[in-house]
């Protein structure tokens, strides 16, 4: 630092403020003390650092080993948000996504002296590690966590995102809609579940009794086997992407045809989506935001600062596989 500071022609403490963030800087002497760090390739000594000012200037990442393209795009989100937030971040992926690994997981996190720790899993057993570790002066943000129970969380409007899929479906007039779920003991698949029976309420609608999946395709699938077999059912709500695909092999497989006799909705907006046969209907999460809006949520946590909105508004996205079930109403007239 005293080598860039004698090549930038300023004090150790003007340095000591550019490689710490601080913005009280006449922007020509920061391009000087820039240039000598890059001239020099000064990189800052983390451990002298840590001890003077107490902080690791690292954060703690705990994904899963799923390979589902929703978590494991948040962590890379998060990571990259991390680094350019000035953080070392060391990740952490669990196997079975229990109570007991999540535990151990913060745990090692903690034994590494890390400042904060950003949970992506949605599920009870990582909401209930996170709330155990509460006040222990780490803080733990959940990705799309219950917000009744942790005291940081973040993530998309799981409901709206739901109840925009579910009233698209309606508004093409159809009335028998029916919704295949992600695994109930996860945050998400609650909050879609309700938001898909949310809208069928306000439309005075009767939600039907919902299939049960767990996120895989191989799920929708066999789901898919079922709703095949019944003629009451004219659109089907899947609780993602890797769930519609699922679906759409099978009901092909049974000779029913995307969208004219059923229409499908998916969730995530997955970039296979659009090169599926039909192009799939489904409803967008922009999993950078929710990366970058987690990391600014740690921050606050960090320094007591005010958090930013914890929820990130979806969208929907239009494509092929759904439309009005009134074409499928006219053939079965004809047919009679």
């Amino acid at each position: 630092m005293a080598d860039v500071a004698r090549l930038a022609g300023v004090s150790h403490q003007t340095v000591s403020r550019v490689v710490n963030g601080q913005t009280n800087l006449r922007p020509e002497t920061r391009e000087r003390v820039l240039r000598a760090i890059d001239q020099l390739g000064y990189r800052p000594n983390t451990a002298a650092r840590s001890l003077v000012t107490r902080r690791s200037g690292t954060i703690g990442v705990i994904g899963s080993r799923s390979g589902f393209w929703g978590p494991s795009t948040v962590h890379r989100a998060i990571q990259a948000a991390g680094r350019d937030a000035g953080y070392f971040v060391s990740s952490v992926n669990v196997q079975l996504l229990t109570r007991n690994e999540y535990v151990d997981a913060i745990d090692h996190l903690r034994d590494q002296h890390v400042e904060g720790i950003v949970l992506i899993a949605a599920n009870d057993d990582a909401v209930d590690a996170a709330r155990a570790h509460a006040g222990r002066g780490v803080p733990v943000v959940v990705v799309e966590g219950d917000q009744a129970k942790t005291e940081w969380t973040v993530g998309v409007d799981q409901l709206a995102g739901a109840e925009i899929a579910t009233r698209h479906l309606i508004e093409l007039g159809h009335e028998r809609i029916l919704h295949v779920s992600g695994p109930s003991a996860w945050t998400e698949a609650r909050a879609r579940l309700a938001g898909y029976r949310n809208a069928m309420y306000a439309a005075g609608l009767p939600p039907l009794l919902h299939v049960e999946g767990d996120w895989s395709a191989r799920s929708g699938y066999e789901a898919g086997r079922l709703i095949a077999e019944r003629d009451d059912v004219t659109a089907v709500f899947c609780a993602n992407d890797q769930t519609a695909l699922g679906l759409l092999r099978s009901l092909s497989e049974a000779g029913r045809s995307v969208p004219d006799d059923l229409s499908v909705v998916g969730f995530d907006d997955i970039p296979e989506a659009t090169y599926l046969i039909p192009p799939l209907t489904t409803v967008r999460q922009d999993f950078d935001a929710v990366g970058r809006r987690a990391i600014q949520i740690l921050r606050s946590a960090l320094t007591d600062e005010a958090a930013p909105e914890r929820l990130i508004e979806p969208e929907l996205v239009v494509r092929a596989s759904t439309a009005s079930p009134r074409a499928r109403d006219q053939r079965e007239g004809a047919r009679a």
